[in-house]
């Protein structure tokens, strides 16, 4: 059976999104984008500026991808609903990745803002793909208020920590009738293939790939490691015992001393 991934109406080639972020230069990411055979990438709109050509990283994504602006350094729905504006103005495209967030300290992001700001954006034919504590409540009001995924994080943004959210974010696979793409904190392509193993739909990974001494080897790891994940959901993970051992041939008894085979 055709293991298909659409968001919205768009049927995707990769469960593996790649965000924009840290890299140490912009010529690093054409490189990580097609060892990680992405084909939705993030970018921050305040790094889109045709001013300054050689600064400009849309310059850096290969045309074949969906653009997805995020509005990354919006406090409340309507900063993120302006920005949201301005990158379509841009020409951007209709895809948005939502990102309210007005804590300092760990950037988490406000949940109630982020629902208000999907609303507006999905009446207004946005492909909203908002980013969300993992909350069971707050991701059924995403579902109603038009999102095309959910987003929630794994860990705090940025820190590599892994699937520190694990069991709400198996809660919302369970529950939510809508692609669960795991994003902020994935570290390591392990977590990446456990977040599939679970049944996420996909990740979004930035800081791993970005940060890594050779990104583009780093994205192509990603990219097996979510495959191999995606595939061992699909196949249906094998029973864990709860305690004990099971043999893997069956015994009808142990051999005698002196026993030969």
């Amino acid at each position: 059976m055709e293991d298909l991934f659409t968001i919205g109406n768009t049927q995707l080639q990769s469960r593996l999104l790649i965000g924009t972020g840290k890299f140490s230069s912009n010529k690093d990411m054409p490189g990580a984008i097609e060892a990680a055979a992405a084909k939705i990438v993030t970018v921050a709109l305040r790094r889109a500026d045709s001013a300054y050509e050689a600064e400009n990283i849309l310059n850096y994504i290969p045309k074949t991808c969906i653009l997805m602006p995020n509005t990354s350094g919006a406090r409340t729905a309507e900063e993120a609903v302006r920005i949201a504006h301005m990158a379509r103005a841009m020409g951007c495209g209709d895809w948005i990745k939502i990102e309210v967030i007005s804590d300092n300290r760990y950037l988490l992001p406000d949940n109630q803002e982020t629902i208000k700001a999907t609303e507006i954006l999905a009446n207004e034919g946005f492909i909203v793909l908002p980013y969300m504590s993992p909350d069971l409540m707050s991701a059924k009001r995403l579902v109603d208020a038009g999102a095309a995924a959910v987003m929630p994080l794994g860990a705090p943004i940025g820190s590599n920590r892994g699937l520190q959210t694990i069991e709400l974010l198996r809660i919302l696979i369970d529950e939510i009738d809508l692609p669960i793409i795991v994003d902020a904190g994935i570290g390591r392509p392990s977590e990446a293939a456990a977040a599939m193993e679970m049944g996420a739909a996909g990740v979004l990974v930035n800081t791993a790939i970005a940060t890594a001494t050779d990104p583009a080897t780093m994205a192509h790891a990603f990219n097996l490691a979510v495959q191999a994940g995606r595939s061992a959901y699909l196949a249906g993970l094998g029973r864990v015992m709860p305690s004990g051992a099971a043999a893997s041939s069956p015994l009808t008894g142990f051999l005698r001393d002196g026993e030969v085979l």
